[in-house]
């Protein structure tokens, strides 16, 4: 029963990214948060739950939920954030006319930013405000599904051991998802991890990410 219980603790523990970044900050009420389970955990184990075994199980989850651990903490340590402000995207569908216009924008782009994800069937670009008109009018009408404008762009340069260290990425990404942060969009380029979210968004991901990185350095 025992077994059960931590089991079903440690299920439902995992499906909240809540608790989850309450346990791993420090915040919850490890009681507070075992009267909340109670009700699921009766109903996953059938049967009559002591209060005290679930807040035992939920305190051996805490250990689970700690997103710096070796080498993610230097790598993340070492990161730096820089912020763009006044983006916008637009996903097209992917056909070879589409993707003739992207390569022709592309040879002759002048703007600051313009980053392109290609799908199996969509294209999404990525540029700031200023380009986004410009690249936008390459396309008709039907072939776009896709735009928006108010968008931001977090861009963290990792150092090189972050391409061989697993775990690096999602720790960032992980850090936001507990915030309930939405990611509209992220990619990749090297040591750098792009993630566009909305303008409102970017100061709460910056002071979240600025978090994650102070905290790795203080572990040093």
């Amino acid at each position: 029963m025992v077994n059960s219980i931590s089991k079903t603790v440690q299920n439902l523990i995992d499906e909240d990214l809540s608790l989850q970044d309450a346990l791993q900050r420090g915040y919850g009420n490890y009681s507070a948060i075992a009267r909340m389970l109670m009700p699921k955990v009766k109903e996953a184990v059938n049967s009559d739950v002591n209060l005290e075994s679930v807040i035992t199980s939920v305190k051996r989850a805490k250990a689970n939920y700690t997103i710096l651990q070796g080498k993610i903490t230097q790598v993340v340590a070492d990161s730096v954030l820089n912020i763009r402000t006044d983006m916008a995207k637009i996903s097209v569908d992917k056909t070879k006319q589409s993707l003739e216009n992207i390569r022709r924008t592309l040879a002759t782009f002048s703007g600051d930013f313009l980053q392109v994800i290609e799908g199996n069937s969509v294209v999404t670009l990525i540029s700031d405000l200023n380009s986004f008109h410009t690249i936008s009018s390459i396309f008709t009408k039907d072939e776009v599904i896709d735009q928006k404008q108010n968008l931001a762009t977090v861009i963290i340069r990792s150092p090189d051991e972050i391409t061989s260290t697993p775990g690096c990425v999602q720790a960032f990404y992980n850090s936001l998802s507990r915030r309930h942060i939405n990611i509209e969009e992220t990619m990749s380029c090297y040591t750098e991890t792009i993630i566009v979210l909305a303008m409102v968004d970017v100061s709460k991901a910056f002071a979240t990410l600025t978090e994650l990185i102070t905290e790795a350095r203080r572990k040093q």
